[in-house]
C-alpha cells in the first residue's frame, strides 16, 4: 500500500511540471503576439513565469499573422522583445530558422534584430 501511494504523488508531481502546448488561436497565445507586437518584453517576460512556460517549449506552437514569434517581431520592429526570445532559444534552433534570410528577402534587412540572429546564430 505504501508502495503505490509512493507512485502515485511521484506521478503526480511528474505530470505536474509538463506544460501542454499553446493552440494558435488561444488567449495565452493572442497575448503573447501583441506583447511582442507592441515591444513590450516586461508584460511576454511576466505572462510566461505566471502561466509557468518556457519560450522554447512554446515557440513553435505559437505563430502570430502567420509568422513565427522572431519574424513577427521583425515586422513589427520590436528589437527588445527579439532579443529576449532570441536569448531563450537554443542557438541551434535559431541559425536553422531562417529568420536573417526571410528578413532580407522581405525588405527588412535595416532591422537591427537581424544583427542579434547573427550573433546568436554564431554561439
Amino acid at each position: 500500500m505504501k508502495a503505490k501511494l509512493i507512485t502515485l504523488a511521484t506521478v503526480i508531481a511528474a505530470t505536474s511540471f509538463i506544460s501542454t502546448p499553446v493552440a494558435a488561436n488561444d488567449q495565452l497565445a493572442q497575448s503573447i503576439c501583441s506583447y511582442v507586437a507592441a515591444d513590450n518584453k516586461n508584460n511576454l517576460r511576466k505572462t510566461l513565469a505566471d502561466n509557468r512556460l518556457r519560450l522554447r517549449a512554446v515557440y513553435d506552437g505559437i505563430v502570430c499573422d502567420g509568422l513565427p514569434l522572431v519574424r513577427h517581431a521583425i515586422k513589427h520592429n520590436a528589437a527588445d522583445t527579439a532579443g529576449f526570445i532570441l536569448s531563450q532559444l537554443p542557438g541551434s534552433l535559431v541559425a536553422a530558422s531562417g529568420d536573417a534570410e526571410w528578413a532580407a528577402s522581405n525588405g527588412f534587412a535595416a532591422s537591427p534584430i537581424i544583427a542579434t540572429i547573427k550573433e546568436r546564430s554564431a554561439s
